[in-house]
C-alpha cells in the first residue's frame, strides 16, 4: 500500500514470485470512468473508490481461496479502505506500507510515461493518506533500498508473525 510511485507494483511482483501466490494489480480494477477522471487530473472521491475496493477485495478473496494466498498492490490510503479490503478477504491480511519523500515520489511518478496517474495528483494522495496504526497488521518501509532488499525484509517480517 501507499501513494502512486512508491513501488507497490514492483515489490508486489517480487513478493508474488517469492511466495508463489498470484499477483493482483489494483490499478486493473479501476473503472474506465475512474481512470478517465484521474487521467484528467481529478482526484478520486470515496464514492469512486468504494466499488473499486469491492472489486479488488472480492478478486483477492477468490484468488486467496483458490491459490492459498494472493499478493495485491493497492493504494489503500485510508484505514476505512484497508478495513473494507480486510472485510472482503477475511483473516490473514497483512499490509506493507511503502513510503518516501514527496520529491522522490514525484520523480518516480514523472518517469512513468503513459500511466494515467499524473504527478499533479500526488499531493491529493498524500493528503488522503492515513498511515497504518499499531493495531493493524502492517510494516512500514522506506523505498530507498533496492526492491529485492525490501522483498527480503517483508519475507522476514511475514516469517516472524
Amino acid at each position: 500500500m501507499g501513494v502512486s510511485g512508491c513501488g507497490k507494483s514492483t515489490l508486489g511482483a517480487l513478493l508474488s514470485q517469492a511466495l508463489g501466490y498470484p499477483f493482483l494489480e489494483g490499478d486493473a480494477y479501476h473503472s474506465p470512468e475512474a481512470v478517465a477522471k484521474m487521467r484528467g487530473g481529478e482526484a478520486l472521491t470515496d464514492d469512486d473508490r468504494w466499488p473499486w475496493l469491492d472489486r479488488l477485495g472480492n478478486a483477492a478473496a477468490t484468488t486467496a481461496a483458490d491459490h492459498g494466498g494472493a499478493v495485491v498492490a493497492c493504494s489503500a490510503l485510508r484505514l476505512a479502505y484497508r478495513d473494507r479490503l480486510r472485510d472482503a478477504v477475511g483473516g490473514g491480511v497483512r499490509f506493507v506500507f511503502l513510503e518516501n519523500s514527496r520529491e522522490r515520489l514525484l520523480a518516480r511518478v514523472g518517469n512513468r510515461p503513459g500511466h494515467y496517474m499524473p504527478p499533479s495528483l500526488l499531493d491529493s494522495q498524500l493528503a488522503t493518506l492515513e498511515r497504518p496504526v499499531a493495531s493493524e497488521a502492517a510494516i512500514t518501509l522506506t523505498t530507498d533500498e533496492p526492491p529485492e532488499a525490501l522483498r527480503d525484509l517483508v519475507l522476514h517480517w511475514l516469517g516472524d508473525e
